[in-house]
């Protein structure tokens, strides 16, 4: 890996003014100093777009009103933006994704990556022929005890696995009120065809995958419209098969009241098991078959290597979603030097890959529910 650590030119298409999500990737790519954000088509209007990049202090000639004039502004001069974050509507990550691809831009996109297999497929075909750097922000995967457990399950501590349980519970859609981050959401032509399912499911599809590394063979699912109204699902429910012959359970709500971002993992084993929450992110549970429970604490003793290069702050001093978050924007910046070195490491971060697969997931969890719960091969 090179120790190569320049800043990055850095971008951003949406996340402006009242974007939760926006503020987010800006704090996590400021943690580590490896970005400097010098361009941005910040809003869905131009008027909209040009305030916000005033409050944060882009120069006017690069506070642009639309992401084609930034797309094309930046890629026409010496000190363009190196790499583009495209922090919008589900709706806008296909077409702005494809053309920063193709305009020869390394790319960090929101999930889910696109409405539609097809798209995703296109999407990739498309990065394969430039070969930049695309990374789909599954930021729960960046929590060190999260690349913890990843390590101690594919390094054979928990035997061969037979059960993964994810569940990912939210109470705020609880109702049709929600304001502006609701309204999106929500809505078919904006979000894409699932909504609790698309929003928070494939943040769960990922996290088995990136820990486990077991493959789906099918799934038998179970979507709800518990909000009368509702144009899509606010409830999923999913049984797993995997190739291996393990099982899984996967369950996305955000009807239930008094959750707030209530992710869990529990992965079961022949030799022991490992269970985390995102809401106590700084603890891993391990229990063996014939020893007590291990309580693993971020930045503590007994953790390898993964977790270690995710960890900032000594132990006792928590860390949590910000951090995680710029941990996948630090393993970008490290991968973008690298390739100016010539070395093309193997990312920890997620990938295209993973963003095609939570297309498919959401597709084909979409086919089983509606065909009122049958198998569905993945």
């Amino acid at each position: 890996m090179t120790s190569y650590r320049r800043p990055l030119r850095w971008a951003m298409v949406g996340g402006g003014a009242d974007a939760f999500i926006g503020a987010v990737h800006r704090h996590a790519a400021a943690l580590d100093g490896r970005y400097q954000l010098v361009a941005g088509a910040l809003s869905s209007t131009p008027e909209r777009a040009k305030a916000s990049g005033e409050a944060l202090g882009l120069p006017e000639e690069r506070n642009y009103g639309t992401w084609e004039e930034l797309l094309s502004g930046e890629k026409a001069r010496e000190d363009g933006a190196e790499i583009i974050s495209i922090v919008t509507p589900n709706h806008l990550h296909f077409p702005v994704a494809l053309l920063a691809v193709q305009a020869g831009f390394h790319v960090i996109c929101d999930k889910p990556l696109v409405h539609t297999l097809a798209q995703a497929r296109e999407l990739e075909a498309a990065a394969a022929q430039v070969g930049k750097v695309f990374a789909v922000t599954y930021n729960y995967s960046g929590y060190p005890l999260i690349r913890q457990a990843r390590e101690m399950v594919r390094g054979g501590q928990l035997g061969e696995i037979r059960k993964v349980i994810v569940e990912y519970h939210q109470g705020w859609l609880a109702t049709k009120q929600g304001g502006k981050q609701a309204e999106w959401r929500t809505d078919p032509a904006r979000s894409g065809p699932a909504g609790a399912l698309g929003d928070i499911g494939t943040h769960a599809e990922q996290l088995v995958a990136y820990v486990t590394g077991l493959e789906l063979d099918a799934l038998a699912a179970e979507l709800t419209r518990f909000v009368p109204g509702r144009a899509l699902d606010d409830d999923a429910s999913v049984l797993l098969r995997f190739r291996s012959g393990a099982r899984g359970v996967l369950l996305a709500s955000q009807i239930e009241i008094g959750r707030e971002n209530d992710l869990r993992l529990s992965v079961f084993g022949t030799l022991g098991s490992l269970s985390w929450r995102q809401e106590q992110p700084n603890e891993l549970l391990y229990d063996q078959l014939s020893a007590p429970r291990q309580v693993l604490t971020r930045g503590g003793p007994g953790l390898g290597e993964a977790a270690a290069r995710a960890t900032r702050l000594p132990a006792g001093h928590p860390e949590a979603f910000i951090e995680a978050f710029a941990n996948i924007y630090s393993g970008v910046a490290d991968d973008v030097t690298a390739r100016e070195s010539g070395e093309k490491p193997e990312p920890l971060y997620p990938t295209l890959k993973d963003g095609v697969q939570g297309v498919r997931f959401v597709e084909r969890v979409l086919a089983s529910s509606a065909a009122g719960g049958r198998w569905t091969a993945f």
